[in-house]
């Protein structure tokens, strides 16, 4: 029991959707509504009519019977598409929510970090905050000034470090946001999917951070759609899909397994109309991977062009829509991503009318190592706040057919196996 830090049993989080404020009533119409009310609903069945949600009092459970154990000094990342529960259940971990059923056990500090300064007062400075936080987990005053400068250290918020937080950028409240959580030693750290938000040498810090933390004896869950991050920082991941744990075990088996699940082993995916993912400006239709020939599949040969077809409908006047694709190899490892957004493109920056579009984005050949790949779609509405995405929608294999094959035991290493131009001239003979 000593070595425990987490324990949670049948958690379940219920959330009660379509219903709408009421103002204050008096008896009177208290009264008259439970006499009207199977009236009226009873009426529109009749005439065929479909009550609305908040007369059906519609429910939906986010998370439902989650049981599981994490013992301190534990590094454990949780998984799991957009709306499968991840942040919800560590929102319950956090207390920042309530469990509707099952309970929640926790052995020592939490530190949380959940989103972009979490728990910070945009009216203090940034020294206020770090005091105000580092209270709050617990920890003394000469504690906190103990810690300060590595603090601001680890943030390079120096300069600002008495300035009124709400006039940092989102990159500085970030980095101050999470030098709090990680440098005030809660025995438990949560962190969601914040690192998106910094740069690729910000995140590379926080990994390391995260690494030192865990190799202290300190408990972490992490949230993240890196599938990399995962791999290489956590020991365990438990993959959550929809409200309810599809597997927990080793990360890099767990990692797999949902890599390989629910994304088109066919080389297309098309959504139905009630779950496309999307923004108010557009709603993804479909996606496929075609080879050279033109064909829908799910294998490429390494030398031929291979092309992504994206599929939206624009919902909105003069709307935007950008696309990012995203390519990672079966560890999960991102490989690169490529935005739509370039000047080539015909509608570069250019807004749409309402209608049916198709962007399309071209692999070449003699790119990729032979392997497995996974591909997701990130779509912008023209700003990061429009954002949508959707993982691993498809997953391809490309093939070694024979050109530039290695003649020597092992084959190529890496990720990508480019053909580079190489040319030999005589110097000098003798």
């Amino acid at each position: 029991m000593s070595n425990l830090a987490v324990r949670v049993e049948n958690l379940g989080k219920e959330y009660r959707i379509g219903r709408k404020l009421t103002s204050y009533r008096t008896m009177r119409d208290s009264i008259s509504q439970a006499f009207m009310s199977p009236l009226r609903r009873a009426g529109k069945l009749l005439r065929g009519q479909a009550t609305s949600a908040s007369e059906l009092d519609e429910t939906f459970w986010a998370l439902r019977d989650v049981s599981f154990e994490i013992k301190a000094g534990e590094a454990v990342g949780i998984i799991g598409r957009n709306g499968a529960g991840k942040s919800t259940l560590l929102k319950l971990l956090s207390r920042i929510s309530e469990p509707t059923r099952g309970s929640i056990d926790l052995y020592g500090r939490v530190g949380s970090l959940l989103e972009v300064g979490t728990g910070f007062h945009p009216e203090l400075t940034g020294r206020e905050n770090i005091y105000l936080n580092g209270a709050i987990l617990g920890m003394s005053r000469l504690y906190i000034e103990r810690k300060f400068d590595e603090i601001v250290d680890f943030a390079e918020v120096d300069k600002f470090i008495d300035t009124p937080v709400k006039h940092y950028s989102s990159g500085m409240y970030l980095r101050l946001a999470f030098a709090v959580a990680a440098h005030l030693e809660p025995e438990i750290l949560l962190v969601d999917e914040v690192l998106a938000v910094g740069d690729a040498e910000f995140q590379k810090k926080c990994l390391g951070k995260m690494g030192d933390v865990a190799h202290e004896g300190r408990t972490v869950l992490l949230v993240s759609h890196s599938m990399g991050a995962i791999s290489t920082l956590c020991q365990r991941a438990i993959w959550v899909d929809k409200g309810v744990i599809a597997q927990d075990g080793p990360a890099t088996a767990v990692v797999s397994a949902y890599l390989n699940s629910g994304n088109s082993a066919s080389g297309q995916v098309i959504w139905p109309e009630n779950a496309r993912p999307g923004n108010r400006s557009f709603r993804l239709h479909s996606v496929c991977l075609k080879n050279a020939a033109g064909e829908i599949t799910s294998e490429i040969n390494i030398s031929e062009n291979a092309t992504v077809e994206i599929k939206y409908e624009v919902k909105e006047q003069d709307a935007r829509a950008i696309f990012s694709l995203l390519l990672f190899d079966a560890r999960g490892d991102e490989v690169f991503a490529s935005l739509s957004n370039t000047e080539e493109n015909v509608y570069h920056n250019q807004p749409l009318m309402p209608g049916c579009y198709q962007s399309t984005c071209q692999l070449y050949g003699h790119l990729l190592n032979n392997g497995r790949y996974h591909i997701s779609i990130m779509g912008l509405g023209g700003h990061w706040s429009d954002a949508c995405r959707a993982d691993h929608v498809l997953s391809f294999e490309a093939l070694e057919d024979g050109v530039l094959k290695c003649d020597y035991a092992g084959g190529y290493g890496g990720i990508i196996r480019p053909k580079l131009v190489w040319k030999t001239s005589v110097l000098q003979t003798k």
